[in-house]
């Protein structure tokens, strides 16, 4: 028997009019059975393709003309005659996320700075501010020797001294740079000698730092710094040795004179504090201590880039003003009680010690900045990043008394220049300290910062 011919099917009719000898199927009748085949495959083809139309319509009337290929969702929208207002939204409908509402850009606003420093001349009048005589703790006592205390840079003062250090006399206070005992390792802030003899001969002082390679070099705008300022002037970036060497991995190398353009690049080893905030705090509070000749110093964020001349802002912000020391108000916070909320919701430092500081503070007589009382301070918020300031003493104290509420308690300096501010003024009634708190668009006016949205 020959093999069974599998996938060909004949009908009934098929087998009466094409079976030939032997009961094999002719040629003629097999090709009528492929025909009638094909005819049957495309039929059901045909079948099932209008079975997807059909099911593919009922869908799209179900579903609204929503659809899904490969997992991903297509929404095709129409315009509707209906007022939005007069659609009733399902409670169990989902909403979209709502978008983050776009964060205030702050501006500078102009700043009436003179158009050379030729025609400068330092008012003969200006140095007329309260007059006494400070010294500085060099040295631990010997109670605290025989305590067994670890020597600290900023000291260990006690809570008497520091009540004195605000009365504006004659006085030995504590202000960074205490030495340990005889025989004692250094406390920090190590300088080299050449340096320090450089930093001695500095009248007029523009400074920054940038500690544990925490920012990068941002030079001052030559083109905008006058002749004068370039030869009279020290330009002086305090960094540790981390930080220079990314920054000559960066490019930015010193030369033989120490230079990377206008700065003057000055090593301190042996970092007093854990906390670079805290360590920034020295060059930024102390520039009497660290430049004993100048009579007048700058500050500078690392965040910032000086694109004015140093000369043009003293004369503006201080001779101008008859002020003796200079720094901008916050750009949206001026009161403490709203500066102690923000840096608990950003997490800027240990809540506990935020509250500490704040309670001492309260119990001490600080109260809410209120805009409308018309005998109120100064708002006792700063925005910091740069302070101008002339070496007087009631200057000098200030930045003295401010450090050390930063060594005692925290390095959010916001937090407690108010309160140093307001204790200095309550506990010397009749001698004033002359400060000038700026707007912070003047701030923006005279540097550029990298950072549009600031924190």
């Amino acid at each position: 028997m020959l093999p069974e011919r599998r996938g060909v099917f004949f009908t009934g009719s098929d087998l009466v009019k094409g079976v030939g000898d032997h009961g094999v199927p002719t040629a003629s009748a097999a090709a009528v059975v492929i025909r009638r085949g094909r005819r049957f495959g495309r039929r059901r083809l045909l079948f099932w393709m209008f079975s997807f139309a059909a099911l593919s319509s009922i869908c799209v009337a179900t579903f609204g003309f929503k659809m899904f290929f490969h997992g991903v969702e297509v929404h095709q929208s129409f315009p509707l005659s209906t007022d939005v207002k007069d659609i009733s939204v399902e409670s169990n409908i989902t909403e979209p996320p709502k978008k983050k509402p776009h964060r205030a850009r702050f501006y500078p606003c102009k700043v009436e700075l003179k158009n050379s420093v030729e025609a400068l001349d330092e008012p003969k009048t200006f140095w007329n501010f309260v007059k006494f005589s400070l010294q500085y703790v060099v040295r631990e006592s010997i109670q605290s020797h025989a305590n067994n205390i670890t020597p600290r840079f900023g000291g260990h003062q006690t809570l008497e001294e520091r009540e004195q250090s605000f009365h504006a006399v004659n006085q030995t206070i504590h202000c960074g740079f205490v030495e340990g005992f005889e025989g004692s390792p250094s406390t920090g802030f190590d300088l080299d000698r050449e340096d320090r003899m450089y930093m001695d001969t500095c009248t007029v002082v523009v400074s920054s730092c940038i500690f544990g390679s925490s920012d990068f070099l941002r030079r001052p705008t030559s083109k905008m710094i006058s002749q004068y300022s370039k030869e009279n002037v020290c330009f002086i970036m305090f960094v540790d040795k981390e930080t220079l060497v990314k920054l000559s991995k960066e490019g930015s190398i010193p030369n033989e004179k120490r230079f990377i353009g206008l700065w003057r690049m000055v090593v301190v080893s042996n970092l007093p504090y854990e906390d670079m905030r805290k360590t920034g705090k020295v060059p930024k509070f102390l520039s009497h201590r660290l430049f004993p000749s100048a009579r007048y110093s700058i500050w500078l964020d690392s965040k910032l880039r000086l694109h004015t001349d140093p000369m043009l802002l003293i004369e503006y912000f201080l001779w101008r003003h008859k002020a003796e020391y200079a720094i901008s108000n916050h750009y949206t916070r001026h009161c403490v009680w709203d500066e102690v909320q923000q840096n608990k919701r950003l997490n800027k430092y240990n809540h506990t010690a935020i509250d500490q500081q704040f309670l001492f503070y309260q119990s001490d007589g600080l109260h809410k900045f209120d805009p409308s009382d018309p005998n109120k301070p100064l708002p006792n918020v700063p925005e910091g990043s740069v302070i101008i300031r002339a070496h007087t003493p009631m200057s000098n104290l200030f930045s003295c008394l401010w450090f050390n509420e930063v060594d005692r308690f925290t390095s959010r300096d916001q937090l407690s220049f108010g309160y140093t501010f307001l204790k200095l003024k309550r506990t010397n009634p009749d001698k004033p300290f002359v400060l000038h708190m700026f707007k912070d668009c003047e701030r923006r006016a005279i540097t550029n910062s990298d950072l549009r949205f600031p924190a």
